[in-house]
C-alpha cells in the first residue's frame, strides 16, 4: 500500500514537531502539561493541516497511554461508550480523540460527559470551527481550550524540503524546487495540503522528465489538471466556501447557488454553511439592508430542526437574498477602526458624567454628573460627549453609498452638525 507523504513525514515526538511553540515549545503551558504526566482533558482549535490529530497522538506515545480515535463524521454514541465502557473496565484511562467534534450533536457530546468528569477518560476533542459556538458548555468547562495557528512560511519551507527529500528517496530521482511561491500559496498554511500538493506535482511531473524541476507554472498547471485527485482528502472544503462567500460578496446568486449545490452534493455540515451566511449578512451587507442578517439568523435557526435533504431550499433562498442584496462593509470599517484605536491610545478613561453612580460617594465625587437624559429632549437628542476627552470627534462609521445609508448620513449629520463630520 502507497503510504502518503504527508502520514511518511508525521511527526513522533515534540521535537519533530512543527509549529506551535506557543503551546509545545520550551517551557510553553502545553509542553510543561506533558512532560509532568498531568494532561487535562482538551479541545484543539485551529484551521486544517496544522498539527491537531498529531499532536494528539504525540501526547498519548510520550505518556505511553493507549490512544483510542474517533471521528464525528463516521462515529456516534454507540462507539463512544463502547471505548468508554472498556476504559472503565481496565482502569487505565486511556484517551480518547475525536476529530471533528463540532460535528457532534448536544445528545453525542453529552455522553462524553460522565467520562470526561471521572476521569475514565482523558478526551481530547479537534476542530476547525470556534468551540464556544459547536460544543456544549458543560464539556467546555471539563476541557482546556488551546489554540493552534497556521503554519509560517519558514515552517512551511522546512516541511518541503523535507518532503523533498522523502520524495527523491523513493522516487529514485532528483527533484529541483526552483519557485515555491505557488506551492506554498496553495497550502494556505496547511501542512498536509502542501505536501499532498508537492507529492502531486512531483510524481506527475517525472511521469515526463525523471529529473523534476518544480515551478510555479508547472505546480499550477498540474495542481488545476488534478483538482478532484488532490483533493481526495478534501482539502478543498475552505476552497469552496471560500468561493460562496466571495460570489455572494460579489453579488452573483448564480455562482454563490452553483458553490452551494457543491457544498449539498458533498454533504458539508448545513450549520457551517449557514453561519459563513450570518457573518456575511453583517460584514458585507450590514446596515444597507438590516433585513439581511435577519434572514440569515432565521436560516441558522430553521436548518437545525429542518436538516436535510429540505434544509437546502432555505441555504438557496437565503444565499441568493444576500447575493442580491445591496452591499456596505461600513460596521466592519467601524469595529475595525475603533480596535485600532483602542490599541494604540489604551484604557482611557470614562467621561465622568458616563459613569455608573450606585453609591453616595460615587455621585459626590461627580459619576454621573451633567449627564442628559436624552429622552427628556426634543426628537430624544442632546448633545453631549460620549467619548474619551482623547478620542472626541473621531469618526469610526462611515455610511457608504447606498440608500438606507444615505439616510444615516443626513439623519447623523442633523444631529451631530460638524462633531463628526457627516
Amino acid at each position: 500500500m502507497l503510504i502518503p507523504l504527508a502520514e511518511q513525514l508525521r511527526p513522533e515526538n515534540l521535537d519533530e514537531y512543527l509549529g506551535q511553540e506557543h503551546l509545545v515549545g520550551k517551557n510553553a503551558i502545553l509542553r510543561k502539561a506533558i512532560e509532568s504526566g498531568n494532561v487535562p482533558s482538551m479541545i484543539l482549535w485551529g484551521p486544517p493541516g496544522v498539527g491537531k490529530t498529531t499532536l494528539a497522538f504525540i501526547i498519548s506515545k510520550q505518556l505511553n497511554r493507549t490512544f483510542h480515535t474517533l471521528s464525528a463524521v463516521s462515529s456516534g454514541v454507540k462507539e463512544v461508550r463502547e471505548i468508554i465502557a472498556s476504559a472503565a473496565k481496565s482502569g487505565e484511562s486511556p484517551f480518547l480523540f475525536i476529530d471533528e467534534i463540532h460535528r457532534f450533536s448536544k445528545s453525542q457530546q453529552d455522553a462524553l460527559l460522565g467520562a470526561v468528569e471521572k476521569g475514565i477518560v482523558t478526551f481530547i476533542g479537534a476542530t476547525t470551527e470556534n468551540p464556544s459556538f459547536e460544543v456544549i458548555s458543560p464539556l467546555l468547562s471539563r476541557c482546556q481550550i488551546y489554540i493552534l495557528k497556521s503554519l509560517g512560511e519558514e515552517q512551511l519551507i522546512r516541511l518541503m524540503n523535507q518532503g523533498k527529500e522523502k520524495l527523491e528517496q523513493s522516487m529514485g530521482s532528483p527533484i529541483r524546487i526552483d519557485e515555491s511561491e505557488a506551492l506554498l500559496r496553495i497550502s494556505g498554511g496547511d501542512a498536509r495540503k502542501l505536501l499532498n500538493a508537492l507529492e502531486l506535482v512531483s510524481t506527475t511531473a517525472s511521469r515526463e522528465d525523471p529529473e523534476v524541476v518544480i515551478t510555479n507554472k508547472l505546480t499550477l498547471s498540474i495542481i488545476q489538471q488534478n483538482l478532484a485527485l488532490y483533493d481526495k482528502g478534501g482539502e478543498m472544503h475552505y476552497d469552496i466556501i471560500s468561493a460562496f462567500i466571495k460570489s455572494i460578496r460579489g453579488s452573483d446568486p448564480n455562482a454563490a447557488v452553483y458553490w452551494l449545490a457543491r457544498m449539498v452534493a458533498a454533504g458539508e455540515d448545513p450549520k457551517f454553511i449557514a453561519r459563513r451566511m450570518v457573518i456575511l449578512a453583517s460584514e458585507d451587507i450590514g446596515n444597507a439592508n438590516p433585513n439581511a442578517l435577519l434572514l440569515a439568523t432565521s436560516c441558522f435557526q430553521a436548518i437545525d430542526f429542518i436538516g436535510y435533504p429540505e434544509c437546502d431550499l432555505i441555504l438557496s433562498q437565503t444565499a441568493i437574498y444576500l447575493a442580491c442584496s445591496v452591499k456596505s462593509n461600513a460596521s466592519y470599517l467601524a469595529i475595525r477602526r475603533a480596535s485600532k484605536t483602542f490599541s494604540t491610545h489604551g484604557d482611557l478613561p470614562v467621561p465622568l458624567h458616563l459613569r455608573n453612580s450606585p453609591t453616595k460617594l460615587m455621585k459626590t465625587i461627580g459619576y454621573g454628573k451633567e449627564y442628559k437624559y436624552a429622552h427628556d429632549f426634543n426628537l430624544n437628542f442632546i448633545d453631549q460627549e460620549f467619548l474619551p476627552e482623547k478620542l472626541s470627534g473621531t469618526t469610526f462609521y462611515e455610511p457608504q453609498e447606498n440608500p438606507r445609508e444615505k439616510d444615516l448620513r443626513a439623519r447623523l449629520k442633523a444631529l451631530w452638525g460638524k462633531r463628526y463630520r457627516y
